[in-house]
């Protein structure tokens, strides 16, 4: 494997590669120590889906040990809560730094965190079985992990709400044919059209890479990463704190 390609696997195959703070907390670190050399990074997941998105151990009382929960969210307050959230995004934010071509190999399920995971990539390639779902309303809450404006971006303002608000399935033939991923191949096919991809990837001059993903970025409408994490975070955090009044809490 080239030393400019890293591969990042989600790595729980047994929990349909669900999502915790300590898996955001990797992706993070992964971000801040890669190596400068490399210039295409992969997303994909083991076992068989890409990810079934965020565990819900963290929706129980007690949470997952060692894991902020949500309640940990709600009982830190409006500034700190907000705060322990934007944590959790800067592991998907670094994925749309310029300074490397993003890919999501995408099988299987791709739930909540899991669709917002391949949301942040530059590009997605998706298998025949993939199937995308943003199921963060029926639970009450909203996508906070940077996947509002990376959708509206790939499929226009009333699709994404379409898309968010009835947390239906998206296959993989209609998220092909609405732009929200670039190709669909056969399960047993995905890594070798990855491979090639990536070998595409790599032709172009790193610098001019660089430069134009910064350009492409700059040109899309809508506001910025920074604005819409925020816009994430407090309206995630009023959800919370509705929900527990809701309940009693």
């Amino acid at each position: 494997m080239s030393k400019a390609r890293a591969t990042i696997t989600l790595n729980r195959p047994d929990a349909l590669n669900a999502q915790v703070p300590s898996t955001w907390r990797a992706l993070r670190q992964i971000g801040e120590r890669l190596d400068p050399d490399v210039r295409i990074v992969v997303i994909r997941g083991s076992g068989r889906s890409f990810s079934a998105g965020l565990d819900r151990r963290m929706f129980a009382g007690d949470g997952i040990s060692g894991e902020a929960g949500l309640q940990d969210i709600i009982l830190a307050g409006p500034d700190a809560g907000q705060a322990i959230i934007d944590e959790f995004q800067r592991g998907f934010t670094w994925l749309a730094d310029p300074q490397r071509v993003t890919i999501a190999a995408v099988h299987g399920h791709a739930i909540g965190a899991g669709f917002q995971l391949a949301l942040a990539c530059d590009i997605r390639v998706a298998a025949e079985d993939a199937r995308f779902t943003m199921a963060e309303t029926s639970l009450g809450l909203v996508p906070d992990l940077t996947g509002t404006l990376s959708l509206v971006r790939a499929v226009g303002y009333a699709r994404a709400a379409e898309i968010c608000l009835t947390g239906r399935r998206v296959a993989a033939e209609e998220a092909l044919r609405i732009g929200l991923v670039n190709s669909v191949v056969a399960p047993d096919a995905l890594p070798a059209a990855v491979d090639e991809l990536a070998a595409a990837l790599l032709r172009p001059a790193a610098g001019a890479t660089r430069e134009t993903l910064a350009l492409l970025a700059a040109a899309a409408d809508g506001p910025t990463l920074d604005k819409q994490r925020a816009a994430e975070r407090a309206a995630q955090f009023r959800r919370l704190s509705e929900l527990r009044t809701a309940l009693g809490g």
